[in-house]
């Protein structure tokens, strides 16, 4: 397996300004040290985003995401760590030479997606020159559909003439049969034969949210089934993480804070040239917990699912109230989603609807009046039902409720509980009573911003106030210990011998040891980095310091260590008594002995006790 070097890794960051990379696309102020901007990844007013131009990290603390140049990289454009390491050094105009070394693993995945761009240029080079009848047939096909122009360049189009055409110029271009086939431009026959996969059909290039072609979509010329054939999952292809059109939809979602879904290839193209430029489709398949992720990531204000009037439409309709969970509600704070949905009128697709208007100013007055998923879906349950009669509305409400089901117990649920009660004519009490009864349906998890902040957030509900107050010095320790590593080896001891309340602060703390014992003059985006590689919380976690201008990193790390300190000396006490009480008489005499001795111990750290 071919890898990064470490030494290429290092280069790459130390040749990445982190605020520099950060203003390309926020405005970010300066306050003291550090820069603030409001946060690229969530919908914000007021900047919650910190970025450290020392450390070389940034942390939200809105949304709780963080880390270094690289997982910026990863997140704001979807890429790997390997990915955003090429990406970095090709913006840094820096080499890297990959190795057997130990590093970061490099796949297959670039070769792939060179047979994917040659294929590209061979199927647009088939539809713009060709001259067979089927070149002609396809271009008479794009131009019908109004894709004629500049259309057919600016989207990639193409032609897939079959009959062993595309292996025969990649193989002159060097690609083995292997490779076309693990990409899924060709495949091998019961003989163990080498065919195109794709004949006779116009082309959409598949391209990732860097913009790199990794599968195809072909549309049969007139009549055949399947209609559209999608490439099959590839090393580099997933169509549960992949939308259409992402690459040019990223920056218009970023600049609107909305993104638009659609269903097909043609529907976006249609809607970009009508000017809806933030809109993507799905891949053959619904929506998926990935892709709203992936959406949230550019469109910080909300996502409207735009479905086709048709009965299709309305089926993929039903399957989107799966998305309805605790995100949609208030008590979900700043890491809440808004899903909207909205159905085009008259059985139309969108490219029909922006044709028929004639442009797309009713199209985006439609977009706005969108409702939020949970009303789409309540209204759409009603309707199917004739409140007329008492059998009607009694299957209204319960059909109405169980689109509730999922949040239950939020003040949302019981609020929308009571409308639902009003639109079909029952009591509201006969409905909440309905609601509370509800078994809660099982649903995808809500999309959090950060792994961290999922993993943080039932902590705060559940536990008592010293507990959370103990967990946050534990992560203020942790990440102020990061930030500052020559500080951190002077809080080794404590690091070492801290009794974490949390089992992942434990892991953390165990991998700055040791990264610190290997290289006592780490980096403080070296030191998250490397526990970023024992726990997938470390970044968020460690780049997540409170700035203080009044007291300086030391006074605050000495202090917390020593809170630690007392909170282990008291939990050890507090066992102690309970063993006591459980234990029997032959050992009391040296509990008691060893009680005493602790309970001096943290008097004494009581005493030792200084304001912060």
């Amino acid at each position: 397996m071919r890898l990064l070097s470490d030494d290429d890794i290092q280069k790459v960051r130390e040749a990445t300004d982190i605020v520099a990379l950060f203003g390309e696309r926020v405005l970010l102020r300066q306050r003291g040290r550090d820069f603030w901007c409001c946060c690229p990844f969530h919908n914000e007013r007021t900047p919650s985003c910190k970025v450290d131009p020392t450390t070389q990290l940034w942390h939200c603390f809105g949304c709780g995401e963080g880390g270094d140049v690289f997982s910026y990289v990863m997140k704001s454009e979807d890429m790997s760590f390997a990915e955003a390491v090429h990406y970095l050094a090709d913006r840094a105009h820096i080499d890297i030479a990959e190795s057997g070394g130990a590093g970061v693993p490099q796949s297959k995945k670039q070769r792939l997606r060179e047979v994917c761009a040659a294929a590209a240029d061979f199927f647009h080079h088939q539809l713009m020159r060709g001259k067979s009848p089927g070149a002609g047939a396809a271009r008479a096909y794009l131009a019908g559909r109004g894709f004629g122009g500049a259309v057919p360049k600016e989207w990639m189009l193409g032609f897939a003439p079959g009959s062993g055409t595309l292996i025969a110029h990649l193989t002159r271009l060097g690609f083995s049969a292997d490779e076309m086939v693990e990409a899924n431009v060709a495949v091998r026959d019961r003989t163990g034969r080498v065919r195109d996969r794709f004949f006779d059909r116009v082309m959409f290039p598949i391209r990732d949210g860097a913009g790199s072609c990794i599968a195809f979509g072909g549309r049969v010329i007139g009549e055949g089934n399947p209609k559209y054939l999608n490439s099959q999952e590839t090393p580099i292809f997933r169509k549960s993480q992949v939308l259409y059109g992402l690459e040019k939809a990223k920056g218009p979602m970023a600049a609107s804070g909305v993104a638009v879904v659609v269903e097909g290839y043609t529907d976006v193209i249609a809607l970009h040239e009508a000017g809806v430029r933030n809109a993507v489709a799905t891949l053959g398949t619904a929506l998926t917990m990935q892709h709203i992720r992936i959406l949230s990531r550019h469109a910080s204000r909300r996502i409207v699912y735009l479905f086709d009037g048709d009965e299709a439409g309305q089926r993929a309709a039903d399957r989107a109230l799966q998305f309805i969970d605790y995100a949609m509600t208030p008590e979900a704070g700043k890491t809440k989603m808004e899903i909207c949905a909205v159905t085009l009128p008259g059985g139309l697709d969108p490219a029909e609807f922006v044709a028929q208007e004639g442009g797309s100013a009713a199209l985006t007055e439609l977009l706005v009046q969108a409702k939020p998923l949970l009303v789409y879906g309540i209204e759409r349950r009603i309707a199917a039902h004739d409140i007329a009669t008492a059998e009607g509305r009694s299957a209204a409400l319960v059909d109405a409720l169980s689109v509730l089901a999922p949040i239950k117990d939020s003040i949302l649920a019981k609020d929308y509980a009571a409308q639902i009660a009003g639109m079909v004519h029952v009591r509201e009490e006969d409905a909440l009573s309905r609601l509370a009864a509800l078994k809660p349906a099982s649903a995808p998890a809500a999309p959090q911003a950060s792994e961290a902040a999922a993993h943080a957030t039932p902590l705060v509900r559940t536990l008592p106030e010293s507990e959370v107050n103990r967990l946050r010095f534990e992560r203020e320790f942790l990440s102020i210990a990061a930030q500052h590593p020559l500080l951190a080896i002077t809080v080794a001891d404590t690091m070492a011998k801290t009794r974490w309340h949390d089992h992942e602060h434990g892991v953390i703390a165990d991998a700055l040891l040791a990264a610190l014992m290997e290289d006592p003059a780490m980096s403080a985006a070296d030191l998250v980095s490397k526990a970023g590689g024992v726990s997938r919380h470390a970044a968020s976690i460690l780049t997540a310091a409170s700035s203080h201008a009044e007291r300086s990193p030391e006074d605050t790390l000495t202090y917390l260590a020593r809170e630690l300190a007392i909170g282990d000396a008291e939990d050890a006490v507090s066992e102690l008594k309970a063993r006591m009480a459980a234990g029997d008489a032959a050992q009391s005499d040296d509990a008691f002995g060893e009680l005493v001795e602790m309970q001096r111990r943290l008097t004494e750290l009581r005493r030792a006790r200084r304001p912060l």
